[in-house]
């Protein structure tokens, strides 16, 4: 397994944080002083106490007392218990060497150690931000994004976050307006006369209050979040140099952020090793080395050498990656090691703090009450913190109160790729998520209803604030296909995150996976990850310009997609040697579980986790659904636009380069989703083997009443290409479903018998075993069974050799049979003797599946449903209403395998509630449902009814399309839109 480790000898304390290198051959004492002047008043002195100074991030200095014997963890915990900060990992406490660079105060170094750098008095610490988040919506409070967005106004004025003028003058442009409040030409001279805020800001001042006037009504806490976002964009984002060589002696800087590390020359950055790449880090001397996963390197060699300023320098950095790798990529923060008896080869370095998984965890669970703070600088009113997190909007322009939980989205966040021994955070298995109450499921309320989703008193406020909002969107269709295209490759990300993330995090600490399949697996996908990492960032940059305001001199320039798709299209073509290897990657995972006991109960339990809220092997089939999307999404943007449009030869030629892949990979793709749906089944069937053996195809999974000696019972049915198994539901615990019978196609025949047995919709199958009664749900449903049943006969019967065993002719005589003829045989609902698994190591299965849905609404679903709902997935946000509620509730929302998956924002890592649409009925909203509003879309299935409203005409078309996609599975979905113009009540 990788890791991360020093090779050098040393004996140090475990658990210290990064700090200033210490050499104890370098005197430390300004020239002509003395220790004992060292150690004068405001020094440390036995028997007395200690002064230092400390600058806060909005320049202020104050002085905190420290016993004689403090150490750096002392000083840094008064400090945050006296400025009252809650995430306090993210920031820790510089100071200057002799060099005037700054360093990190180690925690447990004592300051008679530290305080010598330039004398007790002239010791400036300074708190500054350690580790940045890839996204400012990971940090929860208003007083943290504060003090972020001043750590982004010291990096700009100290030249550390390097940018266009533009953009510059953009930032400077929100820290103005947090400053001073609304554009006013006197108020605004005057500030940048006084204060400095770039170095070239004379020379921009102009194009800086042009912006600033752009801001009105925007809140100091907008500003923050706006100059957050626009910084965290920057390639100089948290960036930190540490000079080096390469093997060339090519000067280059090395720098390490939340990803992994970057190499630069210059400011331009050349390359970047991701964590997922990475197998171990370490150094000796001066040198500085990466060794990299196989088959992950590409064109660099396995094992990369840069060559540092000096040994300590290369330490101090070694550690700065060790402290980074810990917070964004573990659940848990690593334990420290036992201490070696005699002595010790390596380093012993931990991160001691909490990781950025924990630190969310513990402010969203905190009790404590937050106290308002001060802007010190600002002539803005005072901002105070609510008593929930908030995330503020990414609109500006209206004031807006905080009031939304914030998702715990992050870029990479807990995973851990270095050592099996680290401690990631055991992911719960007992969380179930919520889904609607299903008839005859009978304890589950409700997903919509929960208070998580149900917050009164914010469904006004926002209601209001998406009025604001659509008053200010562009109004083009093709500014909302694009849209579309960002939105669901966020999912699309998220999805991926769900193996290269949190899979990789479990199976790397229960260390339950051969490396030869962990090889195969992630040196797969990790490319794909990052390539799209790459792409979101392009689109969302790209919609942003779009979108914005301030660009109306650039529409020409920026109202199109159809050059970044193009472009990334071509580069997506690079990729298509790992989409093909997917077929083998599922294949010998499913190979593994079955051979491995350890894998397959990770495997069990992490489907259970509220991240995998699909089937997991489902994951790895969305890098090539994901073709056919862009696909579908391009085509409908060449159809859009007209042959002399600006965008649209580039859309054209995109939809090329992404028709050419999907083609080639449409054979793969369709038995990737039939070896999935196979493989889904055997863990949720108990009493059967093999289901997944060659040559086996799916066609349909529903819900049936079977004739018995009791009557009609219920009994889920799944047909194959070779034969048709029948299951009931148990009474225990689990949610598994046991076989009862199985019944080969060959010389099956099916009949309808409505009027022998007087039950509606009843027909019989008989079959070499035994012959059998059911009955559908409806006229619709038996007419899909019997057909697909024929249909299933025929290609077995084709596929059968003529030697292969023939029926008894008698089985076929129905005219001689009596109805006493007829198997009823009985069949008790908790009779699980037979199962060959015992249910006591069966785990609950997921509530939402469609195997599951099928049983409780009486329906079924094909393999071509299946496949048809791949192609309309579909996510964005969404205003929802209950039927009798007053005001409607922004909601992220997912559409997939027939379900609807509800967020409280985009950057959330798992659904809160899901709503399975499988039986469900969607039309426009009737004059007695009183809903004044424009693209609202009804969602209803007995006394359950939902109302959603999209954003435009485009997105409400396009949820209406996708629902209908999962109405036509069940035959018993309507649609209920009124031809024509629509027809509102209001407006």
């Amino acid at each position: 397994m990788g890791e991360i480790e020093g090779s050098y000898r040393a004996i140090q304390t475990p658990g210290t944080r990064l700090g200033a290198q210490f050499n104890a051959g370098i005197s430390t004492l300004e020239p002509g002083q003395s220790l004992s002047d060292a150690l004068g008043p405001g020094g440390r002195s036995p028997g007395r106490g200690l002064q230092l100074r400390v600058q806060g991030l909005d320049d202020s200095q104050e002085f905190y007392n420290l016993e004689s014997r403090a150490d750096g963890q002392t000083l840094l915990s008064d400090v945050f218990r006296r400025s009252n900060l809650m995430e306090s990992d993210y920031f820790g406490l510089e100071f200057q060497n002799m060099q005037m660079s700054w360093n990190w105060t180690i925690v447990r170094w004592s300051f008679n150690v530290c305080l010598f750098v330039s004398g007790p008095m002239n010791t400036l610490f300074r708190l500054s931000v350690k580790f940045f988040p890839p996204d400012p919506g990971q940090l929860q409070e208003e007083y943290t994004r504060y003090l972020f967005s001043l750590q982004m106004k010291r990096d700009l004025l100290e030249g550390k976050l390097s940018c266009t003028e533009n953009t510059a003058s953009l930032l400077a442009s929100h820290l103005l307006q947090s400053e001073i409040g609304d554009y006013d030409d006197v108020a605004d001279r005057d500030f940048l006369k006084l204060n400095k805020l770039l170095p070239n800001q004379e020379r921009i001042q102009e194009r800086i209050m042009e912006l600033h006037h752009r801001h009105l009504g925007q809140t100091p806490a907008d500003s923050d979040f706006q100059v957050l976002e626009i910084a965290r964009k920057l390639e100089m984002y948290g960036v930190r140099f540490h000079p080096a060589a390469d093997r060339e002696g090519t000067k280059i800087n090395l720098a390490v952020a939340h990803i992994g590390l970057q190499v630069f020359q210059g400011n331009t950055k050349i390359n970047t090793f991701n964590w997922s790449k990475i197998r171990k880090l370490s150094f000796k001397r001066k040198r500085f080395l990466i060794k990299l996963y196989p088959e992950v390197h590409g064109p660099h060699q396995d094992t990369l050498e840069f060559q540092m300023v000096s040994r300590d320098q290369c330490k101090i950095f070694w550690k700065n990656c060790v402290e980074h790798h810990s917070f964004f990529r573990l659940l848990d923060q690593p334990q420290p090691k036992s201490k070696a008896i005699l002595f010790s080869r390596g380093s012993s370095f931990r991160y001691s703090g909490r990781t950025q998984k924990q630190l969310v965890e513990y402010v969203k669970d905190s009790g404590a009450r937050r106290t308002p703070y001060q802007r010190r600088n600002s002539k803005v009113r005072m901002s105070t913190r609510s008593l929930a997190p908030d995330v503020p909007k990414q609109v500006s322009g209206i004031t807006r109160l905080m009031h939304l939980s914030p998702g715990s989205s992050m870029d990479s966040p807990q995973l851990s790729p270095f050592s099996s021994k680290s401690s990631p955070l055991c992911l719960s298995p007992s969380f179930q998520m919520s889904t609607l109450s299903l008839p005859g499921a009978g304890q589950v309320p409700s997903p919509l209803q929960s208070p998580i989703l149900s917050e009164v008193g914010t469904n006004r406020l926002e209601e209001e604030e998406e009025e604001g909002r659509r008053k200010r969107y562009p109004t083009d269709k093709a500014y909302f296909i694009a849209k579309e295209i960002l939105t669901t490759e966020r999912t699309y990300l998220k999805d991926l995150e769900v193996i290269t993330v949190w899979f990789r995090s479990a199976v790397i600490k229960e260390n339950a996976m051969p490396e030869g399949l962990m090889a195969l697996l992630f040196s797969n996908i990790d490319p794909i990850y990052e390539f799209h990492r790459g792409f979101l960032k392009e689109i969302d940059q790209r919609l942003a310009l779009w979108s914005g305001r301030s660009n109306a001199h650039v529409k020409g320039d920026y109202q199109r997609i159809g050059d970044v798709m193009l472009r990334n299209m071509c580069a997506l073509k690079e990729f298509t040697s790992y989409l093909q290897k997917h077929d083998e990657v599922l294949t010998e995972l499913e190979k593994a579980t079955k051979r491995l006991k350890k894998l397959e109960t990770v495997y069990k339990e992490f489907e259970l986790q509220k991240v995998c809220y699909l089937p997991l092997n489902t994951f790895l089939l969305k890098p090539i659904q994901r073709l056919m999307h862009y696909k579908l999404i391009l085509e409908r943007l060449c159809k859009h636009y007209s042959p002399d449009h600006p965008d649209h030869n580039n859309c054209r030629e995109a939809l090329k380069e992404v028709a050419e892949m999907a083609t080639q990979l449409q054979s793969s793709l369709i038995r990737l989703e039939n070896f999935q749906k196979l493989s889904e089944l055997q863990r949720d069937l108990i009493g059967i083997e093999n289901l997944t053996a060659p040559g086996r195809e799916f066609i349909r999974e529903g819900c049936l009443y079977k004739l018995t000696k009791k009557g009609l019972q219920q009994r889920m049915f799944f047909l194959f290409s070779d034969q048709l198994l029948y299951t009931s539901k148990g009474v225990t615990a689990t949610n598994q479903f046991k076989v009862h019978g199985q019944l080969p196609l060959h010389g099956m025949i099916v009949e309808e018998s409505e009027n022998e047995w007087s039950v509606p919709h009843c027909f019989t199958i008989y079959s070499a075993q035994r012959t059998i009664v059911v009955a559908a749900s409806s006229k619709v449903e038996m007419g899909k069974w019997i057909e697909d049943l024929n249909m299933a006969i025929e290609m077995a019967k084709k596929s059968q050799e003529k030697s292969d065993l023939f029926l008894d002719p008698g089985l076929c005589d129905r005219s001689n049979r009596s109805s006493d003829e007829v198997s009823l045989e009985q069949e008790s609902e908790d009779d699980m003797s037979s199962s060959r698994n015992s249910l006591d190591k069966q785990t609950h299965h997921r509530a939402n599946s469609t195997m599951h849905v099928c049983w409780h609404r009486n329906t079924s679903v094909s393999m071509s449903d299946h496949s048809l709902a791949v192609e309309n997935q579909l996510s964005g946000y969404l205003l929802r209403k209950f039927k009798n509620s007053n005001g409607w509730q922004k909601l992220w929302v997912v559409f997939t395998n027939f379900c609807l998956f509800f967020y409280k924002t985009h950057q959330d890592d798992f659904p809160l509630a899901s709503l399975p649409l499988l039986g469900y009925t969607v039309s426009s909203p009737g004059e007695s449902d009183s809903i004044h509003k424009e693209y609202v879309f009804k969602l209803q299935f007995k006394s359950h009814v939902y109302f959603f409203r999209a954003e435009s005409e485009y997105t409400f078309e396009r949820w209406m399309e996708v629902i209908k996609s999962a109405a036509s599975a069940t035959g018993r979905m309507s649609l209920l839109i009124p031809k024509g113009p629509l027809q509102m009540n209001g407006n």
